[in-house]
């Protein structure tokens, strides 16, 4: 059974023990503070030391206040002079001499903080434009513009020209899929063209990625003149740009993505994908040959990415205009750190002039569903505290996977759950001061429930 104890039966303890400092101190429960100085209240050496440990933790706030760049030195002016002219209670005397003096206030106010571009920044991102519409031979009803940044993302004094866009996925056949996600496509799932209806004229979604998963020899194997036919289906559904994708068969895949930019040429789609563990060459050269953009896949691994663009350009011959990476995304759980620092340097690469990576990024942020942690009930450690109502946590994951990579440079996100778009979206308008973010109550978090 718990045992209880008051703060005046603590102090008087401490002060019998004469305890010079409390480190490690945790207590657990109901706590209820009484501040009332005196006979059976709280002494002077438990004020003192409760009082220090509040004070770290305001500091930590007072740093993170100035790092965002709220004028902290003006609230802190009234401390100084307050701590100035009140000196410390005789009691404390011995421990206030063992702890530095406030000097809050004075390094505050020399402190600034300012928004520069980095001068090394000179060279811009190449940009891609993905569809056609009918004035350039294409049926799109409009275009998407990826690229053309000069700085890292959503710096005010270097604004981004075209705001990261989101592609929704439509597989050819259906799939398995985590149950958050599987409710929103169950009445389409035996129809892309109706699936990727649904998913801009409900959903939101700038562009859809077709993926041909039915080629795979180890599924249906589904020729690759007959699984073209969904492509043919989709655009006739949609009049956004589209991503044609394979099954990821490096043998069949370069086959079916040729075909695919065939039946698809004047379009201007973005063909899903080329990498150095297959036919890339043939790949660059149908999407050259049917006026295409190339996406570039390498696995989370700079040298290979800068390897690939190079081939492409000077062996395949795709035009500059006509390449965008995908870098491979590792989602949270799956090491998204290094899928952020990889692109992270490779942005950064950019801008500072490594013209083969001066190109548009994408993220294949649906990888965030194949972490156990954002569809499993539970965790199958029996020992493991609840992880949560897994029809949140799949799109959190998402959002988070997302929003953190944005921050990195990614231009085009491919993503599945409704939710998690509608808030990258969001997220990422309003970084771009395009629209206003919502207000907050800035104490809500104290109380929020989920």
């Amino acid at each position: 059974m718990a045992e209880k104890i008051s703060l005046s039966d603590l102090n008087k303890t401490l002060t019998e023990m004469n305890v010079q400092s409390l480190e490690g101190l945790k207590i657990e429960g109901d706590v209820e503070i009484d501040l009332e100085m005196g006979a059976g209240g709280v002494g002077p050496l438990f004020a003192y030391y409760f009082g220090q440990e509040a004070a770290k933790i305001a500091m930590q706030l007072i740093n993170f206040a100035k790092a965002v760049g709220y004028p902290v030195e003006t609230l802190m002016q009234p401390v100084a002079v307050a701590s100035a002219i009140a000196p410390a209670p005789k009691d404390l005397a011995a421990a206030a001499a063992a702890v530095p003096a406030f000097k809050v206030a004075s390094a505050l106010a020399s402190a600034k903080f300012s928004v520069g571009t980095d001068k090394t920044w000179k060279h811009p991102i190449q940009e891609v434009t993905l569809g056609a519409t009918k004035a350039d031979g294409g049926s799109r009803g409009h275009v998407v513009k990826l690229g053309g940044e000069k700085a890292m993302p959503f710096f005010p004094d270097a604004i981004m020209p075209h705001a990261p866009k989101i592609t929704m996925d439509v597989f050819d056949m259906p799939i398995g899929m985590a149950k958050a996600v599987k409710m929103h496509y169950e009445d389409v799932i035996n129809a892309p063209g109706e699936w990727a209806k649904k998913a801009v004229k409900q959903f939101g979604a700038d562009m859809v990625t077709v993926h041909l998963i039915s080629t795979d020899p180890l599924l249906k194997d589904t020729p690759a003149q007959e699984a073209v036919k969904t492509v043919e289906e989709v655009l006739q559904a949609v009049d956004v740009p589209i991503c044609i994708g394979g099954s990821g068969n490096p043998e069949k895949d370069p086959i079916v993505l040729s075909k695919a930019a065939e039946v698809s040429q004047g379009e201007r789609v973005l063909i899903a994908s080329a990498n150095l563990n297959m036919d890339w060459e043939k790949i660059g050269k149908a999407c050259v040959d049917n006026g295409h953009v190339c996406l570039a896949w390498t696995q989370l691994e700079i040298n290979s990415q800068k390897e690939l663009n190079r081939k492409l350009m000077k062996v395949a011959g795709v035009p500059r205009e006509s390449i965008v990476m995908d870098p491979t995304t590792a989602a949270l759980a799956y090491g998204l750190d290094f899928a952020y620092s990889n692109m992270e340097r490779i942005r950064l690469g950019a801008l500072k002039g490594d013209d083969e990576l001066t190109f548009p990024m994408s993220s294949g942020t649906t990888n965030a569903w194949g972490v156990r942690e954002s569809w499993m009930v539970r965790s199958p450690n029996k020992d493991d505290s609840d992880w949560g109502d897994r029809m949140l946590r799949g799109p959190i994951w998402e959002i988070l996977t997302g929003y953190s990579l944005a921050m990195a440079g990614v231009d085009i996100f491919m993503m599945m759950h409704p939710q998690a778009v509608a808030y990258l979206h969001e997220i990422t308008q309003s970084l771009m001061g395009r629209i206003e973010a919502k207000a907050t109550d800035a104490n809500a978090w104290l109380k929020m429930g989920v």
